[in-house]
């Protein structure tokens, strides 16, 4: 700790219960001495029943605070360096030599993986240090266990899994708040926090929270200016006015302010309540991005950290809490000026600035000029914080309308996040160059175990401005094109058929199960419809598999007529994906309008094979004192067979392999397909790798035609984020095949099932009981029947 002033007026030794010295002759000294007593006594008892947690990890109840959640360290993860390794250094972890024995390093041997977190705390809920173990294989986790138990105990239960802490993402809903940055007080010069108290509260160490002299020194002075002239508050009274109470004047909150105070110096040391102080006070704002803390305020103005403020930038900034905008250096530096120099004759007049130090200061120039607000991280994920800002008003509404703050923590991966909102910018600087202004983009990633939102991004200009208002994942509602022709497949695999009467009922489909792309025309209540190709070409007879991988529209269209428009359109309405009563049969083809999210959580059907997960914004919201809002459980739903699902999933991954999908992402179980609407207006990439699904859209806000294609816009901005999230997701991979799918060979020609190891013969998989007829050296079974 930095020794503390000696002058004779200056603060003596803190402690919990410093020396009182309030004026005997104060009119509140009678009221403020019986409260005082109280308190005592009652925050005494609690001392002596339990540890108090540090004053900056007690939440004021004005705190928000929106979380993403712990990443679990499972089995199934592999080390790569760009993974874990890269995860931890951005949380601030260092790289050691040896097992690590301080909190916040970790070491990365050849069979071992150690990490020490720290303790940390969500809102209210303290969690301990922790020293994690992971035994390697290869680069591969093969278990995770407990050093620190005896001869380290092996972890298998998934809900005993140790994990990261979950980073703070921001301060606030809006995110026009600059992250705040703690320091300690130990880490800061003297002068940055002895200015602070010149100015504010010089007998901050003499009082026990309000301080009568001051009290009566500002009713004087207000009595003679006939109006409020000089506030008396202490630096632990506006510490609470801060993190506690309502912006109003009133003698109630004044009172209940005197009261807090002296609760709060009796639970917590001079120093706690000091730092915690200068790591909430309030600094004003820069190009409209709020500034909270000394440090923020020393970087946004000074482009230094606090601990490198000199005397005169010290004062600058001291001085600015009387008035943080209109005492600004940017703002208003005259303004500025005149009161850095009231701070600095207060250290010379209190003995804590020698006057060579003082005349150095009033010389050297304020030096904010080049004074910025770090926008970069204040405005990360701002479509999603709008989301989860309507979520806790509908759930707390009363707590929103009295600006009190909550804790949410959410699924969001703020290290995917960055890759994800670094993948639009990138993307949408490219499209504009080729195809104009206007082009606006989002891109949303699931857990489709959980259904958390793990990134999202709703962005129409290329990064330049991340808090646009609309928002592109849940507003948009769009034509999703070819992305739709999945679910008709799951439809032929999983019942197709079974709707018949016994006699008339087919013997199911498959992959390799030949359909015709040949002209058709339907007759509809609006007229003849004929649906044709992207390349306005037929090809005849070709595998279901080779129409999903060509993205051929007329094969889907027959397939859908083969199975009935109504059961298809059931099966896409069990996904997720709203339809009219009566949809026409071009809703095959996409002619129907969804939203990204909603694609997504239908795509997650594929990741998690006949499960579909309803997409979770928020796991948990509470106050920031402590008591739950609400809790939110993950929603995962069967919607269909296992097996349907894995077969249209195979097929999935043999149409990502041909749009020329890198082999790292095809290793780790990469899927998807592209869609694009009427015109280019739309252009989407669905699909996902292991279990997280990823779905990016392109277009304009507007509709108009944009000259967009699936493969040319949304895969390459897909594709840029996925590289960057696969190593870093626990869950990649393909899932293990269901027991109902076995497989088998064919007959590229005619589709029978033939003997492994001929020549001409190709790998399939089949449900169990709907495999094709056999073609036998001696007989024969039927020909494989055309879907026409």
């Amino acid at each position: 700790m930095n020794p503390q002033p000696t002058s004779a007026d200056a603060p003596s030794a803190p402690g919990r219960l410093a020396a009182v010295r309030l004026a005997v002759g104060s009119p509140l000294f009678l009221l403020l001495a019986l409260a005082f007593g109280l308190t005592v006594a009652v925050f005494a008892a609690g001392d002596a029943a339990t540890d108090l947690p540090a004053l900056e990890t007690e939440l004021g109840r004005n705190a928000v605070r929106i979380y993403g959640a712990p990443f679990v360290l499972d089995r199934e993860l592999r080390i790569t360096p760009e993974g874990l390794p890269a995860r931890l250094e951005r949380q601030g972890y260092t790289r050691v030599r040896q097992r690590p024995t301080r909190p916040n390093t970790y070491f990365w041997g050849h069979d071992v993986f150690w990490i020490y977190r720290p303790a940390y705390a969500v809102g209210s809920r303290t969690v301990p240090a922790a020293r994690i173990g992971l035994a390697l294989d290869n680069g591969a986790v093969v278990g995770v266990y407990d050093p620190d138990a005896p001869e380290g105990e092996r972890i298998s239960t998934p809900a005993r899994m140790p994990h990261l802490a979950p980073q703070l993402i921001a301060e606030s809903f809006a995110g026009r708040r600059a992250p705040r940055r703690p320091i300690k007080l130990a880490d800061l010069p003297d002068h940055a926090w002895r200015t602070v108290l010149a100015i504010e509260d010089h007998r901050f160490f003499d009082h026990v929270g309000v301080d009568g002299r001051a009290l009566a020194r500002a009713a004087l002075a207000n009595a003679r200016a006939g109006g409020v002239a000089q506030g008396g508050s202490t630096i632990t009274q506006q510490l609470i006015k801060v993190r506690d109470l309502k912006p109003k004047r009133t003698l109630g909150r004044k009172l209940s302010e005197a009261l807090r105070a002296l609760a709060l110096e009796a639970s917590y040391d001079k120093e706690e309540i000091l730092e915690a102080y200068l790591n909430h006070v309030y600094y004003g704002h820069i190009d409209g991005v709020a500034l909270y803390g000394i440090d923020a305020a020393a970087r946004a103005y000074f482009r230094r950290p606090a601990r490198k403020l000199t005397l005169g930038q010290a004062a600058v900034l001291a001085g600015m809490v009387q008035g943080p905008n209109r005492l600004s250096p940017q703002r208003n530096p005259d303004a500025a000026r005149a009161r850095q120099r009231q701070v600095l004759a207060r250290m010379e007049e209190l003995g804590w600035a020698s006057a060579d130090d003082v005349a150095a200061a009033r010389r050297a120039p304020l030096g904010a000029d080049g004074a910025r607000a770090p926008m970069a991280d204040a405005a990360r994920a701002a479509a999603f914080r709008g989301w989860l800002a309507e979520l806790a008003a509908d759930e707390a509404p009363r707590r929103r309308a009295e600006k009190r703050g909550v804790v949410a923590v959410s699924g969001l991966d703020p290290m995917l996040q960055v890759y994800a909102e670094d993948a639009v910018a990138d993307g949408l600087r490219r499209l504009r160059r080729r195809h104009g202004g206007r082009i606006g983009a989002a891109l949303v990633a699931l857990d489709a175990t959980t259904g958390d939102v793990i990134a999202y991004v709703s962005d129409a200009r290329g990064g330049k401005d991340k808090a646009d208002a609309f928002d592109r994942v849940r507003r948009a509602q769009r034509q999703p094109g070819s992305t739709v022709k999945p679910f008709v497949l799951l439809e032929a695999f999983a019942r197709c058929g079974d709707t018949q009467p016994f006699w008339k009922r087919s013997k199911g489909l498959w992959p390799s199960h030949p359909v015709l792309d040949r002209a058709v025309t339907l007759s509809l209540p609006s007229g003849p419809w004929s649906p044709r190709n992207n390349d306005g070409r037929f090809r005849g007879r070709m595998t279901l598999r080779t129409a999903l991988s060509e993205s051929r529209n007329v094969p889907f269209v027959r397939l859908a007529r083969h199975c009935g428009f109504d059961a298809v359109a059931d099966r896409v309405r069990e996904v997720g994906l709203a339809l009219p009563d009566a949809p026409p049969p071009s809703f095959v083809l996409g002619a129907v309008e969804t939203s990204p999210l909603a694609l997504a959580s239908a795509y997650s059907v594929f990741a998690d094979p006949g499960r579909r997960a309803v997409a979770r914004a928020i796991q948990t919201l509470d106050k920031p004192g402590g008591g739950r809002i609400e809790s939110v459980r993950a929603r995962v739903e069967r919607v269909t067979r296992p097996s349907a699902a894995y077969l249209v999933r195979d097929m999935l991954e043999e149409a990502f392999r041909a749009h020329g999908m890198p082999a790292s992402l095809v290793e780790a179980g990469g899927f998807g397909k592209t869609g694009t609407s009427q015109d280019g207006r739309d252009a989407w990439y669905a699909g996902g790798v292991g279990t997280t699904v990823i779905v990016g859209w392109v277009g304009r806000d507007d509709g108009s035609a944009a000259g967009l294609s699936g493969s040319g816009a949304a895969a390459p901005i897909w594709r840029a984020f996925a590289e960057k999230a696969a190593p870093l997701r626990v869950a990649s991979g393909r899932p293990p095949m269901p027991p109902w799918v076995v497989r088998g060979w064919v007959d590229p020609d005619t589709g029978r099932r033939v003997n492994e190891g001929r020549s001409d013969a190709v790998p399939e998989l089949f449900r169990r009981g709907q495999k094709p007829p056999h073609r036998r050296w001696w007989r024969a079974d039927p020909p494989v029947p055309v879907i026409e």
